[in-house]
């Protein structure tokens, strides 16, 4: 049996256990107002910054900045929306501590529109991960959520046990496990996924390819989650 923590991102603590592989790193999301507009920040391994700009069609980093105990490195290019054809400049921004960073990407923006965003909240690194809280009373946070892929199981998305999540789950009983209660749907393109509705959390699980969609109770009858609940939880 393996046990995971990680910290997310609203400074609330996960913690996984599984007779799953569960070594794959993770990701934590929050949505923050500021200003009227929201934005998103992303959490992750100290690479992560160099994968969200290569996805985005970013070359690299044109500016580097000490900032907040840590290095702030801010990428630019020019992407055209595949949709309408017209091009907008993509400013990738990330925050590199020690063994982790906090990723936003904003839309022709300055540099002092970045300071401004990561200025509304205060950066903190744990040996779990990055945690944030807001350093100006105008800052709301919106919702955290953790994302880990799961070797033969699949893509997990987690995130509180919130009333708007429970009133989001099917009105039918769902199957029994040790963790929670647990859900079949479709996506739209017929794709199988599960809600397991654990006691403080929600676990979205998308099987991967190779995973048989009528394994997955099965695999997921080890699997234990505990939340320690942050401002969002």
């Amino acid at each position: 049996m393996t046990v995971v923590t990680h910290r997310v991102l609203d400074g609330g603590r996960l913690e996984l256990e599984a007779d799953l592989d569960l070594s794959r790193p993770f990701t934590s999301v929050l949505d923050i107002g500021l200003d009227g507009r929201r934005y998103e920040l992303t959490a992750g391994a100290a690479g992560l910054g160099d994968e969200v700009a290569a996805a985005v069609g970013i070359g690299g980093f044109g500016e580097e900045l000490s900032y907040a105990g840590g290095t702030l490195l801010i990428g630019r290019g020019t992407v055209p929306d595949p949709r309408t054809g017209v091009a907008d400049q993509v400013t990738v921004a990330a925050w590199r501590g020690h063994r982790y960073a906090l990723v936003t990407t904003l839309y022709n923006a300055s540099t002092a529109d970045v300071l401004a965003v990561l200025g509304a909240v205060e950066i903190v690194e744990h040996p779990d991960g990055l945690a944030v809280r807001p350093a100006a009373a105008a800052v709301t946070m919106l919702g955290a959520l953790v994302l880990k892929e799961v070797p033969g199981l699949g893509l997990l998305e987690i995130t509180g046990r919130t009333r708007e999540a429970v009133a989001q789950l099917p009105s039918w009983a769902g199957l029994r496990l040790p963790a929670g209660e647990l859900f079949r749907d479709t996506l739209s393109n017929g794709a199988p996924y599960f809600v397991l509705a654990a006691a403080d959390a929600m676990v979205t699980v998308l099987p991967l390819a190779s995973t048989a969609a009528e394994s997955v109770p099965q695999l997921l009858g080890t699997v234990r989650v505990a939340v320690r609940t942050g401002p969002g939880w």
